[in-house]
């Protein structure tokens, strides 16, 4: 990873946890019931979720109790606007945003001295089934306080009006306990400590439940897509929801999604623009073996590519070209069938979102394409990081160049 770490295109945008926010930390994760890191120093990220504690619990949700409980958890108030870099929904970001912009105030005083711990409370207390993922409605997002913060300014506040009180005021014992509650908690008089629940619509959404599902329900009808097989053929039992439902390397899929008018390709379109110069470079790329030339220069040199796009093999040249050989063969004739020429990987690489899709969908849907073709490096780096950097692991050094040089100037 250090080629894209010095590009600061791997978690760049961490921010750095030592010292007394660490002690913070552990007082949250404790609070949420799950066990205190040993390490003196890490980083996370906006909801809190850090690498390198996720590293040492052996478990990458360690900020979960179960598929259904997530949790987040609030040390700075520079965690405004960060990513969510293993976000357990589609819609984590959205939450994050939703807190911050509630409650920025709030946020940058309570964290001078304290930590907020997150509940995102969907109302269910464990995923049974597959289809269970339906359920999600409205999260509810609650907040609590270290140290019970909430409820000791409440006795200092008791402990003032006590003072005030008749002659209360030459009370030596109560002087200390008002002592003793500033030094440990500070003054809390004219602190707004109140974070009332905040409530999050869900519409669309994705989520790693049950180790990856798309729930698309904002369109002609529900479309459930399960990345994991067996709960894929689980979910496929279900006689209650009236629900369509795909495993994501079904072909069916993209059909149905273009029959909703959730995804569409003009071919003719989509041949004129850097997506598609990225994926045919990639089909190439897969194809060149003990090359004399470095990958990236035979990818950013036409002639070098016109090269060794001749030197393979008849086959791997059609697959590599076969959108361009379908377009040529389309103006002679259109008896010609695209399945008969395009690779249906290829062909499922070059769809995009429907036009008429808001953003936020899009987005989403992006993401969808993304996994069932991931063969735009670029998408691919935007729409699902935790596949790209596994991916990434696989590639050849001076691949690993060409794609940097996509991301870092967006082409």
């Amino acid at each position: 990873m250090q080629k894209l770490k010095q590009a600061n295109l791997y978690r760049s945008e961490l921010i750095p946890v030592s010292g007394k926010l660490v002690e913070r930390y552990n007082k949250c994760l404790k609070t949420l019931g799950f066990k205190e890191t040993k390490l003196t120093s890490f980083f996370i990220d906006g909801i809190g979720w850090s690498p390198e504690v996720a590293e040492e619990m052996n478990n990458v949700h360690y900020l979960n109790h179960g598929d259904a409980n997530p949790h987040g958890i609030i040390i700075s108030p520079l965690q405004k606007g960060k990513p969510v870099y293993l976000p357990f929904h589609s819609f984590d970001k959205d939450m994050m945003h939703h807190i911050f912009k509630t409650y920025s105030q709030k946020i940058n005083d309570i964290t001078r001295d304290s930590a907020i711990c997150l509940d995102f409370d969907q109302n269910i207390d464990v995923f049974y089934e597959p289809l269970d993922v339906l359920k999600y409605d409205t999260v509810e997002i609650s907040f609590r306080l270290i140290d019970n913060l909430e409820k000791n300014q409440e006795a200092q506040l008791a402990l003032v009006d006590k003072f005030n009180t008749g002659h209360n005021f030459i009370d030596e014992g109560l002087h200390q306990q008002l002592l003793n509650s500033a030094k440990r908690y500070g003054d809390l008089r004219n602190r707004d400590l109140s974070l009332e629940p905040l409530h999050f619509a869900t519409n669309s959404f994705f989520t790693r439940a049950f180790k990856g599902v798309y729930v698309l329900r904002d369109f002609i009808k529900t479309i459930v897509v399960f990345e994991n097989r067996d709960a894929y053929k689980e979910a496929i039992k279900d006689t209650i929801h009236d629900v369509l439902i795909y495993h994501i390397s079904q072909p069916e899929l993209v059909t149905k999604l273009k029959d909703h008018i959730i995804i569409e390709c003009d071919l003719e379109q989509i041949v004129t623009t850097p997506n598609y110069d990225r994926i045919k470079k990639y089909e190439l790329s897969k194809f060149l073996k003990d090359t004399e030339h470095p990958i990236v220069s035979i990818l950013n040199d036409k002639v070098l590519f016109k090269s060794y796009l001749n030197k393979i093999g008849i086959e791997e040249r059609k697959q590599v070209m076969g959108v361009e050989i379908y377009l040529e063969k389309l103006e002679r004739s259109n008896a010609y069938k695209i399945e008969d020429i395009v690779d249906q990987s290829f062909y499922f690489a070059l769809h995009q979102p429907h036009s008429s899709l808001s953003p936020e969908h899009r987005d989403l849907i992006h993401k969808l394409l993304i996994n069932i073709a991931p063969m735009d490096v670029l998408f691919l780096y935007w729409y699902d990081k935790e596949q790209f950097y596994k991916n990434y692991e696989t590639w050849e050094d001076s691949f690993k160049d060409w794609v940097i040089e996509r991301i870092r100037n967006n082409i």
